[in-house]
């Protein structure tokens, strides 16, 4: 099977939007979690403009499915890591409330 000829450029905006479209998710099932319904309802728009721009991309051409795939990779741990960072995971304790469990 050939792979079709395809710009580079379009392959970083493919991987690019996908990033950004996963972490979005990742933000979106975040405040449906947590019953956010403004911030749910707000990711949820944001989610399917940036979707757009990958999709109608990959479609004309099936190679950049490879780069949205890497796009979805990088956009869901980075989002992950930026979470992390935010709050800690649910059910840790925190530093002071270590000190007085100890």
């Amino acid at each position: 099977m050939d792979i079709p000829p395809f710009d580079p450029a379009i392959a970083a905006g493919v991987a690019l939007s996908t990033a950004v479209t996963d972490a979005v998710y990742v933000f979106f099932n975040a405040a449906v979690s947590e019953r956010r319904r403004v911030a749910a309802a707000s990711w949820s728009s944001v989610w399917y403009l940036l979707s757009a721009f990958a999709v109608i991309s990959y479609t004309s051409n099936w190679a950049y499915v490879l780069f949205a795939a890497l796009g979805a990779w990088i956009g869901g741990f980075l989002s992950i890591t930026a979470l992390n960072r935010v709050a800690p995971p649910r059910g840790a304790l925190s530093p002071e409330r270590k000190d007085r469990n100890e």
